[in-house]
């Protein structure tokens, strides 16, 4: 309706049918009539334009306060970890992806790393296979290793991949098999997890020319030993030896929890910056304990191994990207050096 209302051609009589909006709860007439247009134009200016106008203000102000953020991290590197409630949402993935493309546009170089835990799980269901758990860690035998691999690198990468490219950036999708980018190895209790494996190393090779080029690489965590063999990889783990690789300057874990609590029955109590020795004596005193400790060191190898920051954010939070990369309160707990 504005653009009809801007600049008419003024007549005794104005008839049109106005914008149906589909999701609109409001009932609108299927025709409007005017008379006298110019008094009745005027009297809808005066009253929408100063709300228009303040809200277009917001919107420039807050563009402008991201401008040193903009400026201070064009052309670094972003290593993300996705995973959690923001996987499972359909709103919560858009709003991630949506972020990925706004600050690649924008000049930074972004990675995103996922798992894909529940998606694995129900197709694990489909064939009639029950999921296994060992401290958080997923059993992973012959049968469920297909699965992995065929649910992480068939489905959800080339989903995430499309996603991206729809949102108007292009990706790439990979594994940590393709061009040997993670070599991986059993991990210490492989007697019991099966086919669960750690990093041995990584070659960022295949990863330099796709980030130069302003291509966005979305990496599953599966990775092959020396022989070949398949290997379900922490994505967290994954992710924080990825950002080392490429020499990042932020790894952000997206997480289904505020960040690092100092009583983790209390909310308010949200660590917002530490530094490594901090975090280390958060473990120590036991406030950093369970699912988080993985996470936490995961997060300090990368520190150790160049990495400026490590970030586990709420990833519940719609746009937490953008509140921990362009702002200075964050999304969660940022780790330094």
């Amino acid at each position: 309706m504005e653009a009809l209302l801007t600049r008419p051609r003024l007549s005794s009589t104005i008839s049109f049918k106005p914008f149906q909006n589909p999701n609109s709860s409001k009932r609108n007439p299927t025709s409007v009539s005017f008379r006298n247009a110019t008094t009745s134009v005027r009297a809808c200016v005066a009253t929408e334009a100063p709300s228009a106008q303040a809200a277009a203000l917001k919107r420039v102000e807050i563009l402008s306060e991201a401008l040193p953020f903009i400026q201070k991290f064009r052309g670094k590197t972003m290593v993300v970890k996705y995973g959690g409630a923001a996987m499972k949402s359909p709103h919560l993935r858009e709003s991630v992806i949506r972020d990925l493309v706004l600050l690649s546009c924008v000049g930074m170089r972004m990675v995103l790393v996922h798992g894909g835990g529940p998606e694995i799980n129900s197709w694990l269901k489909k064939i009639g296979v029950e999921a296994q758990f060992i401290n958080g860690l997923r059993v992973t035998d012959e049968v469920t290793m297909e699965v992995v691999e065929m649910v992480l690198v068939g489905k959800v990468n080339k989903s995430l991949v499309s996603l991206i490219d729809l949102a108007g950036a292009t990706a790439v999708g990979l594994c940590g098999k393709d061009a040997g980018l993670i070599r991986a190895r059993p991990a210490p209790n492989a007697a019991a997890l099966g086919f669960v494996g750690e990093v041995s190393r990584v070659n960022p090779a295949i990863l330099h020319p796709i980030i130069a080029n302003g291509h966005i690489p979305v990496i599953a965590s599966v990775a092959a030993d020396q022989l070949g063999q398949a290997y379900n990889i922490n994505a967290d783990t994954a992710a924080g030896e990825i950002a080392a690789a490429v020499g990042a300057e932020k790894l952000i874990l997206l997480t289904d929890v505020p960040g690092i609590l100092e009583d983790k029955n209390d909310v308010s109590s949200l660590v917002k910056e530490i530094d490594i020795g901090g975090i280390r004596k958060m473990v120590e005193e036991g406030k950093v304990a369970g699912g988080m400790i993985p996470k936490v060191e995961c997060c300090v190898k990368s520190l150790i191994q160049g990495v400026h920051t490590a970030s586990i954010i709420d990833g519940r939070l719609p746009h937490s990207l953008l509140l921990e990369i362009l702002t200075n309160e964050g999304a969660g707990t940022m780790i330094r050096g």
